[in-house]
């Protein structure tokens, strides 16, 4: 599907989305058109990155694993990141062309600054940057914004804090010998450096120079400004200094006479010689040389603060065709001094002043703060236009002070006059009018001359008395606007709503928006006048539809009435007249215009790319082996022979005493029990039987033979005592066996 047909021209896109953002809620209405379409996403990235307030939407780019809080990017990094992490940054930072940073909203942590300038992928982090504001108070952070000055950058603004910055000659000497700057403000409580003309010497493209501080009034500074050629914007200030020194900017222009001569304004000498000299200088400033000052021939918008008196000095040296003149009085003014000042800007710049702006400063807007939340009571005063003189190119007027807000029907009257072709007009919109200071003095009938002379006027923003209108406004149709489409009333105050609306459709019959201050919480509403002023916007509409239709009808009516109305008139006396001709023949001439298209040759040399490619296959192999020993158990079995040693004995018959001691069953009968440590348990084998044992028991068969054959008497003691002693191995032999023999109860007896 095609996009739209006004997404198609990339300037009008721009266009709207830079109108949608200005609007309330406008970031996030274009936060989610990026979101929305692929189309739009880019051209809408593109003005919702162009202009920062704060570092915290870059900083808010790194991995949340970075950042010490998600949801407040501005307490910094928790770590120093690496080269990936800077990928978002680098991406959104090519779309940032203007930013902002204010030490003083204390919302990005100073310690940040070292880790952004230690680890950045490359020298500058917004490489398309070409607008940088930098609000600081310490030392250490100016010194950062060192990082943001790229070569692309055209305006740069410093706002110092009270401490003094050695630093700063540094900074600016860097930015001026790198950069082309066409803008350049430095707001700072402390002075200027001496070299400060000397370094920006080289910025020959300026086209706007704004210098709060001390030192900015200077003979040099103001010769390095009148000569600058491009120079459209001046911004100063000249609060707290006195008229001498508000001169001494123009001493140094090639027109200043000096002061030795009695002419000059800042010399004392009247040019009488008197014994006793007089100090004319406040009067001669006062009064102020009419010659203006060679230079500033491109200034086109001036914009000072300060008091009325040091302003009228410093514009009378310049008799340029302004277009722009915004003034930041201390209010209220002195009534003689804003007179002169009316007069002076109605006489050098009414022929091409087209904005004209009136403001209070900080200190007047402190005050009146003060005073609106003490229990006194509110301080008016009235700021006086009779004395304005015409100002035919003059476009918008807007006046805003905090204690001037009181107008009269003369103060319209005059600026009606004065100012014919205005289009927007704010007289105070934002004054308040509490019960104890009564009512505003100007009333929504004393409108009526800026309605009826103003016929381009379409904005209109002033607090009046709305009441009933006199039969002499709704019966005149001059003071009826065809071009007034917005009323701001703010905190009017009004007593009868149907005749308020029956007048404002008189007065601005096509007007599609009417605004007041219905916030109940906003200092200085009313209830009661916020509820008519609602029953107005209620009502206004059908009577402006009724007030349209009978115009329309009356209109029409106007031919047939004029026939009826018109009066006979005498006949003509005939007068003797002469036929002339006149060539009036047309002179034409022949033009062509030969349209030959433009034609380019080109060619194109095609060849295929062609890659050769091989595949190297290899198949898969895995070796696997197996171990196959058969499992083997090596069982010995011991065998051992049994051998058995029998003996018959054949003893002669003797008359000797023998003793039955059953000799043949010896060597069979005798067994002995070994215990086995090894197994645990006992094994029985036969003495006789034990091929070691045979010796013994042949030994103990000779001795018992020998005893037999000597009847030798040996007592039985004895032996008990031979046999007691043989080796324990020898045990009686179990009671079951009958060949057993009992060494211990071995019985000798004698036949």
């Amino acid at each position: 599907m095609k996009s739209p047909l006004i997404l198609r021209d990339p300037d009008v896109t721009k266009k709207l989305l830079e109108a949608m953002i200005d609007t309330p809620g406008g970031k996030r209405t274009v936060s989610r058109l990026a979101r929305t379409c692929r189309a739009i996403s880019e051209p809408a990235l593109n003005v919702l990155w162009r202009d920062l307030d704060s570092l915290i939407p870059i900083i808010g780019l790194f991995p949340a694993t970075l950042l010490k809080k998600v949801r407040k990017p501005g307490l910094g990094l928790s770590k120093e990141p690496a080269e990936e992490d800077w990928t978002k940054i680098m991406r959104y930072g090519e779309r940032v062309r203007s930013v902002l940073y204010n030490e003083t909203a204390n919302n990005v942590s100073p310690s940040i600054f070292p880790m952004l300038a230690q680890n950045r992928p490359r020298e500058y982090m917004l490489p398309n940057l070409l607008h940088l504001t930098w609000k600081v108070e310490t030392l250490s952070v100016l010194d950062y914004c060192a990082m943001f000055l790229n070569p692309t950058i055209e305006s740069l603004q410093f706002e110092l804090g009270p401490t003094r910055f050695p630093n700063l000659n540094k900074i600016l000497g860097d930015a001026c010998s790198r950069l082309n700057l066409t803008s350049f403000s430095i707001i700072s409580p402390a002075s200027l450096p001496d070299t400060f003309t000397v370094m920006l010497s080289s910025q020959k493209s300026l086209q706007k120079v704004a210098l709060v501080a001390p030192g900015a009034l200077s003979s040099g500074v103001g010769r390095w400004i009148a000569f600058l050629p491009e120079l459209k914007s001046l911004q100063l200030d000249l609060s707290a200094r006195t008229l001498t020194a508000v001169e001494g900017f123009f001493d140094e222009l090639p027109s200043h006479s000096g002061d030795s001569t009695p002419n000059s304004v800042a010399t004392t000498d009247s040019g009488v010689f008197s014994g006793e000299e007089l100090d004319f200088s406040e009067i001669r400033l006062k009064s102020a040389m009419r010659d203006s000052k060679a230079g500033f021939s491109s200034l086109r918008h001036i914009h000072l603060t300060g008091d009325v008196a040091n302003i009228a000095v410093f514009l009378r040296h310049f008799s340029i065709p302004l277009t722009q003149l915004d003034l930041v009085i201390e209010d209220p003014p002195d009534n003689a001094e804003w007179m002169e000042l009316s007069y002076l800007i109605s006489e050098r710049f009414g022929s091409s002043l087209h904005s004209l702006r009136i403001s209070a400063t900080a200190t007047s807007k402190f005050n009146d703060l003060v005073r609106s939340t003490s229990r006194g009571e509110p301080t008016v005063s009235r700021l006086a236009l009779a004395n304005l003189q015409p100002l035919l190119a003059l476009r918008r007027l807007d006046i805003d002070l905090p204690e001037s807000i009181n107008f009269i029907g003369d103060d319209i009257e005059a600026l009606a006059h004065a100012c014919p072709n205005l289009e927007e007009l704010k007289l105070c919109p934002l004054a308040r009018f509490p019960v104890q200071s009564g009512p505003p003095k100007l009333t929504l009938e004393q409108l009526a001359p800026l309605t009826e002379h103003c016929r381009r006027l379409h904005t209109l923003s002033v607090p009046v008395n709305a009441r009933r209108a006199g039969p002499s406004v709704l019966d005149s149709q001059s003071n009826s606007s065809d071009t007034i489409r917005r009323l701001h009333v703010g905190h009017s105050w009004i007593n009868d709503s149907l005749h308020v609306s029956i007048l404002l459709s008189h007065l601005a019959p096509y007007l599609d928006n009417l605004k007041w201050f219905h916030d109940k919480n906003r200092p200085g509403f009313i209830e009661s006048n916020a509820r008519g002023w609602e029953k107005v916007a209620d009502t206004l509409p059908h009577l402006q539809g009724i007030r349209l239709t009978e115009r329309k009808a009356m209109i029409a009516t106007l031919p047939s009435l004029n026939i009826i109305s018109t009066p006979q008139l005498p006949q003509p006396v005939p007068i003797d007249t002469v036929e002339k001709g006149v060539m009036a023949s047309v002179s034409l001439v022949h033009e062509g215009v030969l349209a030959r298209p433009l034609t380019t040759s080109s060619g194109v040399q095609w060849r295929p790319s062609t890659v050769d490619e091989s595949v190297e296959m290899h198949p898969e192999l895995a070796s696997v082996s197996i171990d196959a020993a058969p499992r083997t158990t090596e069982t010995a079995v011991e065998a051992v022979v049994t051998v058995s040693d029998e003996f018959v004995e054949a003893l002669p018959e003797t008359v000797a005493a023998s003793v039955d001691a059953r000799p043949p069953s010896v060597s069979k009968s005798v067994e002995a029990m070994i215990l086995n440590p090894l197994e645990g348990k006992k094994s029985i084998f036969h003495l006789s039987s034990h091929p070691l044992l045979f010796p013994v028991f042949s030994l103990i068969s000779f001795t018992y033979r020998v005893l037999f054959a000597y009847p030798i008497s040996i007592p039985i003691r004895m032996l008990h005592v031979i046999f007691d002693n043989m080796p324990t191995i020898i045990r009686r032999p179990p009671a079951s066996t009958n060949s057993d023999i009992s060494m211990d109860s071995l019985q000798v007896r004698q036949s």
